[in-house]
């Protein structure tokens, strides 16, 4: 029976064979199958990650070729010289680093663990323990830990953990974590209860007791086919490479060429990255280095209005929510790009625009009768005055509507007591006025100051044969009291 990963889209695994012929990683007997090609992979990636071609490429070869390694492992045909893939990606914040690793891990399946380097610490110190993630795999694995031996790490913000070049000795936030990090990348087998897991040991012993030796419970993981991703802004390698350039051009001028600033980091080398604080042990078991370029505001445009993954998808479901509809024109779009450039965030500055325009529009209009939003480069530059100008317009429209329940009540007012009431405007306004002050609907107002106007009306019928009665403001503002003069009257004539 074929099981889901907890949080992944995809099946990895299956002990069914795929008869829809789709691409997957998975496991039928004791056979692995990985059927993606580098373009399968890319275009996947190309519906949710807009521009980082580059990285895009890179990262479905690297993947492809560590599944396909795994596959032929599996199979028996491991290749003793191949070394895997683990991949660096560097880039500005907020470019889709993440993104990238997420998406890929969805379209095959495996379980996937995100981690920040800066809370790591080394084996003994306080902080969280490297070898955690490898039990986390576990964990979104549902406890198997054969799956989890096949699922990929994301560790964002590896350039925090890079120690200076003048620091000697080990540090709790750098050498120490690279170390630890250095053995899990290569191969190693990690306990899958932590040392200090109390509940874990508890666990352990019931299934001791219990005889428990199934596939599930093994008591190690080996990370010899657990793909690792390490990223980072890296700010300040862009001054050790372009310096490295800068003195290698030197002399040389038939090999002088400028290196644009947009791709500085494309020309990091293993040196620059030593030089920048890592050991060179740890940046050696990063072979694949993915460069993801910053974003601007065009790049900024296309993700809003094109990625399958766009924030407005998000407004326009948490509107819908309310029965409203929320419709974007180009232009408005491109100035959320043009202001998400400015906060210098890359895709994130989109959220903080989006939120910032959309907060008080979606305070006030759930409890309104507005059902569609028309998202333009005037609103989003001045939000409250198109707040302010969508409310009154709503105000006018929902006016306009009561005054016409005013004009029904008379109608069937008449129809059904064979006299005319007739409401003047100033009437109808003043009605419309205190049914909004008081939280009524007007049907209900007027119901209840007029309850005794069909037996005085036809009293007054029936003396005078009047048949025609016009309410003004003064009837609206004391109906009893216009009535009791209008009967008197009718008594003296």
């Amino acid at each position: 029976m074929r099981q889901n990963f907890p949080g992944v889209t995809n099946p990895a695994f299956s002990t069914e064979d795929d008869s829809d012929g789709d691409h997957r990683v998975a496991e039928s007997g004791d056979a692995f199958h990985f059927s993606y090609k580098p373009r399968d992979v890319k275009a996947h990636l190309d519906r949710f990650v807009i521009k980082q071609e580059e990285a895009k490429k890179v990262l479905s070869v690297a993947l492809c070729d560590h599944y396909n390694h795994v596959r032929f492992a599996r199979e028996g045909k491991e290749t003793p010289n191949y070394a895997k893939q683990n991949i660096i990606l560097v880039g500005p914040t907020g470019v889709g680093k993440t993104y990238l690793v997420r998406s890929i891990a969805d379209l095959i399946g495996v379980p996937f663990v995100k981690g920040d380097a800066t809370k790591f610490s080394e084996t003994g110190y306080v902080g969280a323990d490297v070898e955690d993630l490898v039990r986390e795999l576990v964990r979104r694995a549902d406890g198997d830990v054969e799956r989890a031996q096949y699922g990929i790490i994301y560790i964002d913000e590896i350039d925090k953990i890079a120690s200076a070049s003048s620091t000697s000795g080990r540090d709790v936030s750098g050498r120490g974590v690279q170390t630890n990090l250095l053995k899990l990348m290569e191969e190693t087998e990690v306990s899958a209860r932590a040392p200090n897991d109390i509940a874990g040991q508890i666990q352990a012993m019931m299934d001791m007791q219990r005889g428990a030796t199934s596939k599930k419970q093994a008591s190690v993981i080996n990370t010899k086919h657990i793909l690792f991703i390490v990223s980072g802004a890296f700010d300040g390698l862009e001054k050790i490479v372009r310096r490295r350039v800068r003195e290698a051009s030197i002399g040389f001028s038939t090999n002088n060429r400028v290196v644009v600033d947009e791709e500085i980091l494309k020309e990091a080398h293993t040196r620059d990255f030593i030089d920048f604080g890592f050991e060179p042990e740890f940046i050696g078991r990063l072979p694949v280095r993915v460069h993801c370029h910053a974003l601007n505001v065009d790049d900024l445009f296309h993700i809003l209005k094109n990625s399958e993954g766009s924030i407005i998808r998000q407004y326009e479901q948490d509107f819908a929510a309310y029965g409203i509809e929320v419709l974007f024109r180009e232009d408005g779009l491109r100035r959320i790009a043009e202001l998400a450039a400015e906060e210098k965030t890359g895709a994130r500055g989109l959220m903080t625009v989006c939120e910032r325009v959309f907060r008080d529009f979606k305070f006030e209009l759930p409890s309104t009768v507005v059902k569609q939003i028309v998202v333009t480069r005037e609103m989003v530059d001045d939000s409250p005055a198109a707040l302010r100008t969508l409310l009154a317009e709503q105000a006018k429209q929902e006016r306009a509507v009561m005054k016409q329940v005013v004009h029904e009540f008379a109608q069937r007012f008449s129809e059904s007591f064979s006299v005319t009431l007739t409401f003047t405007d100033d009437a109808t306004e003043h009605l419309v006025s205190l049914a909004l002050e008081q939280k009524k609907t007007v049907r209900d107002l007027c119901a209840e100051k007029f309850k005794d106007f069909q037996f005085g009306l036809k009293l007054i019928s029936q003396n005078t044969a009047r048949t025609e009665f016009m309410v003004d403001r003064a009837v609206v503002e004391a109906p009893d009291k216009a009535l009791s003069e209008w009967v008197v009257a009718s008594y003296r004539q």
